[in-house]
C-alpha cells in the first residue's frame, strides 16, 4: 500500500535494527484519514471472504479494525489484555508475549461475541514474532469459528512471524512489509504471496 509506505518513510522513526516507531500516525496518535484508507484496503482484499466478525487485540489494532469493519459492515471484537469487573465469566483466553513491551499478557474475548457460526478476519498493527496473531488464532479455534485470514498493517519481514503464519497455510495480507531497518533506514520487501 503506497500511501502507508510513504507515511512510514516520512514519519516513521527507526529506533534500532528491530524497532520502528510509528506512534505519530498508527499506535499512539492516529491519523483518521490514513486509518480510513487502511480499513478500505483490508475490506477490498477480504471482500469476498464471507467475514462476519473482525477480531483484534487492544489497543493498536482497534483503529484499523474499526475502519475495516465499517467498510465490511461487520462488528469488531477486541481481545482485552486486562481483566475487568464486566469481563469475568465465559471467556476464550490465550497468552500473548509482546515483542515491543517484552511482557506476557492473557488476552480474553467474551463467548457472547464469537461463535462457531462466525467467519473471522484477524487484524493487527504489527507482525513481528507472530505471538499476538497466534494468540488470536487460538481464540478463534476455541470458538470453533472459521478463519478467513490475517490482515497486518506493518509486517517486519526480517522477523519470523510472517513465515510462521504463512507456513500454516493461513492467508496473510500485510499492507507494508519492512525488509530491513539496518542503518536507520526503512527498506520494504517486494509483495509476498498471501498463501
Amino acid at each position: 500500500m503506497k500511501l502507508l509506505k510513504d507515511r512510514i518513510q516520512q514519519d516513521g522513526n527507526v529506533l534500532s535494527k528491530e524497532v520502528l516507531k510509528v506512534d505519530s500516525f498508527l499506535n499512539h496518535q492516529i491519523d483518521p484519514e490514513l486509518m480510513q484508507a487502511i480499513g478500505k484496503e483490508f475490506a477490498d482484499r477480504f471482500m469476498d471472504a464471507g467475514i462476519t466478525k473482525i477480531v483484534t487485540i487492544e489497543s493498536s489494532g482497534i483503529a484499523p479494525s474499526t475502519m475495516a469493519g465499517l467498510y465490511l459492515g461487520v462488528p469488531v471484537i477486541f481481545a482485552r489484555k486486562r481483566k475487568s469487573l464486566t469481563l469475568v465469566d465465559d471467556l476464550y483466553t490465550a497468552s500473548v508475549r509482546s515483542f515491543t513491551k517484552q511482557e506476557t499478557n492473557d488476552i480474553s474475548v467474551s463467548k457472547d461475541f464469537l461463535t462457531n457460526e462466525d467467519t473471522v478476519l484477524l487484524i493487527d498493527d504489527f507482525l513481528a514474532n507472530g505471538q499476538a496473531a497466534l494468540g488470536l488464532l487460538d481464540i478463534v479455534e476455541q470458538a470453533g469459528a472459521r478463519l478467513a485470514g490475517v490482515g497486518i498493517v506493518i509486517e517486519k519481514g526480517f522477523q519470523p512471524g510472517g513465515a510462521l503464519i504463512r507456513e500454516q497455510g493461513i492467508r496473510l495480507e500485510s499492507l507494508a512489509i519492512v525488509e530491513s531497518l539496518e542503518n536507520g533506514q526503512v527498506t520494504f520487501a517486494e509483495e509476498v504471496p498471501s498463501r
